[in-house]
């Protein structure tokens, strides 16, 4: 039996992922959401979504009205996807496709606002339209639980299912420092499209703000862009590319008095006056001084999360994108350090102690290709493992909470690696 609008609940009073994910879409309170219901009389519908597979366990917000939309929310970048997500998604494109999920039993999101109340004005999806061009774009959002660390994204695309644009949204402080930074970096990288070995980053398309949130429109990657093997070794000549972006090889210079140790040192010192552990990263970030003051190193620019994850080919080109940890002035070798830390510690489950010690092993391996002598190795590992409690500190200190795999036990690394 169909419930009425009086009875129908809201999604956005659940404290589940679809809670979560509703309350970052449809943030403006004129917006009014009932599932398997009738919107309040004086309103209009202005979207409807299916929630699949169910309200209890949704994984997917799709739209409706656009067949050919709704299959491309499942089915586009779909080889990127690990092969059991590959397979579900490609079942559910193919029914979509045949307006199946029109048909299917799955629960009806929808989405009405008063008459007299624009669409643009109230609901970003159309806000986002409406920065594209104004063409109809059909939003789809994947569900997951709440993770003060993650943040919805709305994939947009016209009638016809044509990829139009990727939406982050940034609804804490934590995750809109990630989205504004993003946004800041994709400003600057079109300019390095041409720099050989660099890799191609998807364009800016806009950047707004939006029911207290921070929200980057940034453009679909190629359609037929192709993942990375995890078992790839890691691209070194891209690392040095995104590091130099396009100049010759910058002088080296001590640790001491670089802008990388004064950001780190303020970085600890913040973590100092809010927590005990942060005075025992301030005491490492000293002791780091202290060993590596005087050692040369290279500094230049870093994706981030240079992860194969983020990274696809596509033309011959190798493709990156999620630039939210983009920065300057830090140590060559940050990204290889990072892409063999999260490989052992996220793909091989490893502990953090083991994962620093495969970032040690990487820089070993291809230090010479970035010009780090066994001095410059260390200080590049010993560096970016503290970056990396620091940038969790941070990332909790925003209201992230704690990312359990790291703390304490990296900061438990990090001061064995210098005490001994």
């Amino acid at each position: 039996m169909t419930a009425s609008a009086s009875t129908s609940v809201d999604p956005r009073t659940r404290t589940d992922g679809l809670g979560w994910v509703t309350r970052a879409v449809f943030g403006d309170e004129r917006v009014v959401l009932t599932v398997g219901g009738h919107p309040p009389a004086g309103h209009r519908v202005v979207a409807r979504y299916a929630v699949v597979p169910s309200q209890e366990r949704a994984r997917f917000l799709l739209p409706l009205g656009a067949p050919r939309a709704t299959a491309a929310s499942l089915l586009a970048y779909n080889a990127l996807r690990p092969p059991k997500v590959r397979a579900v998604r490609a079942v559910l494109g193919g029914i979509a496709r045949l307006r199946g999920i029109e048909l299917a039993p799955f629960p009806t999101l929808t989405v009405s606002l008063p008459d007299g109340v624009a669409a643009d004005e109230a609901l970003l999806a159309h806000r986002l339209a409406a920065l594209l061009g104004g063409a109809p774009a059909y939003a789809a959002c994947g569900v997951r639980p709440p993770d003060p660390n993650h943040k919805p994204t709305l994939q947009l695309f016209d009638g016809d299912g044509r990829p139009l644009g990727y939406a982050k949204i940034g609804w804490n402080d934590a995750t809109r420092a990630l989205v504004t930074a993003e946004a800041a970096a994709l400003r600057e990288l079109p300019v390095f499209a041409g720099v050989p070995d660099h890799p191609v980053a998807p364009r800016l398309l806009a950047e707004t703000a939006w029911a207290g949130q921070v929200v980057a429109l940034v453009e679909p990657l190629p359609a037929d862009v192709r993942g990375v093997p995890v078992t790839d070794p890691p691209e070194v000549a891209a690392v040095l590319a995104v590091a130099r972006r396009g100049r010759p090889p910058a002088p080296s210079r001590p640790l001491a008095g670089s802008t990388f140790l004064g950001r780190l040192t303020a970085t600890a010192e913040r973590a100092a006056a809010a927590t005990p552990d942060g005075a025992r990263a301030a005491a490492a970030v000293a002791a780091l001084a202290h060993r590596h003051g005087g050692t040369l190193v290279e500094f230049g620019h870093w994706h981030g999360d240079w992860v194969p994850w983020n990274l696809g080919r596509h033309a011959g080109r190798l493709v990156a994108w999620d630039w939210e940890h983009s920065g300057p002035d830090v140590p060559l070798g940050f990204d290889l350090a990072h892409d063999a830390f999260q490989r052992a510690l996220v793909l091989h489950g490893e502990s953090a102690a083991a994962a620093a010690g495969a970032v040690d092993a990487q820089l070993d391996r291809y230090g010479d290709a970035l010009g780090l002598d066994p001095a410059g190795r260390r200080l590049a590992a010993d560096a970016y493992l503290l970056e990396m409690w620091l940038r969790t500190w941070r990332l909790a200190d925003a209201g992230a909470g704690w990312n359990s795999a790291l703390h304490p036990a990296l900061l438990d690394v990090v001061e064995k690696r210098h005490s001994g």
